[in-house]
């Protein structure tokens, strides 16, 4: 099911209308947000063939999705399930974790932090030059964990945060220090919050998101609502993701995380249904249990 819409493994995905703009999404990403409307919590086992077909329309060809499949089993979030001839895809315990994680974090707290109560958790971490890769592990979990970095290894998050599952088998002990507690005068907190976060990034990705999807008719070139709707999650994710729930009181008032939050939950009411039944449609499984 290869053509002129595929993609290669890897690559970003999208729909061709002439001049439109559109999300630019890896076919991981959307296997991800696929996997968590349409597959979560129903002890099922995809057939290859139904991913191929679902993915089509998003424009991503046979062979990115059989290699999306291939590196997720190597990393542990698919099990291979062969029934006859067929070979289906099911989620492990660890993507389980991770979509219901995400499910949480992503849709019921929502990105605005409108009710902080000015506590700060402040990290430091101090370990050796040859540790590179821990020092990567660690920067990394607490990017997604909603730190920013002040510099010299210290890292700062806009709430309280339990930091021991962040750094759980790094082995660590020693080499951090960990206090919350609120910022005391003189310290500027807009200032502190510009340099430790990428407040123009955030802001400039939420606005590329409301110029594509808080119109009328968002990405008229799409084949149906199911594409739409899993464009519009994905690219969603991703930035929520990137953001640290900031401070309401501590952001510009046309912070635009504020209407792209609102729109996105319409949206979503729009296009679930009709999506829901063209996945019901395309899909072919079978039961686990």
């Amino acid at each position: 099911m290869t053509g002129a819409g595929s993609v290669n493994a890897g690559s970003a995905a999208g729909p061709r209308a002439a001049g439109e703009p559109y999300p630019r999404l890896r076919p991981q990403s959307l296997m991800l947000t696929y996997l968590g409307n349409y597959v979560l919590g129903r002890d099922i086992a995809v057939f290859s063939g139904s991913f191929i077909t679902t993915f089509a329309r998003l424009g991503v060809g046979e062979h990115a999705v059989r290699s999306t499949l291939s590196r997720m089993v190597g990393r542990g979030l698919l099990m291979r399930h062969r029934s006859g001839r067929r070979m289906h895809f099911g989620l492990t315990p660890r993507s389980e974790e991770i979509l219901r994680d995400g499910e949480d974090r992503d849709w019921r707290h929502g990105v605005l932090n409108d009710d902080w109560d000015g506590t700060w958790t402040v990290l430091a971490f101090s370990m050796p030059e040859s540790w590179q890769r821990v020092r990567h592990d660690l920067r990394a979990r607490l990017t997604w964990a909603g730190f920013g970095s002040l510099g010299n290894g210290t890292w700062i998050a806009p709430s309280r945060v339990d930091v021991r599952p962040i750094v759980a088998g790094l082995g660590l002990n020693g080499h951090l220090k960990v206090f919350a507690g609120a910022a005391e005068q003189p310290t500027d907190v807009a200032g502190m919050l510009r340099e430790a976060f990428d407040l123009d990034g955030l802001a400039d990705g939420y606005r590329a998101f409301l110029g594509r999807w808080d119109r009328p008719d968002p990405l008229p070139g799409a084949p149906d609502d199911l594409a739409r709707h899993l464009w519009l999650t994905t690219e969603w994710l991703q930035l929520v993701r990137a953001d640290p729930r900031l401070p309401v009181r501590h952001l510009p008032a046309d912070w635009p995380a504020i209407r792209a939050q609102r729109v996105v939950r319409e949206l979503r009411v729009r296009y679930a249904p009709s999506a829901r039944r063209l996945a019901d449609e395309a899909i072919e499984f079978i039961r686990l249990r």
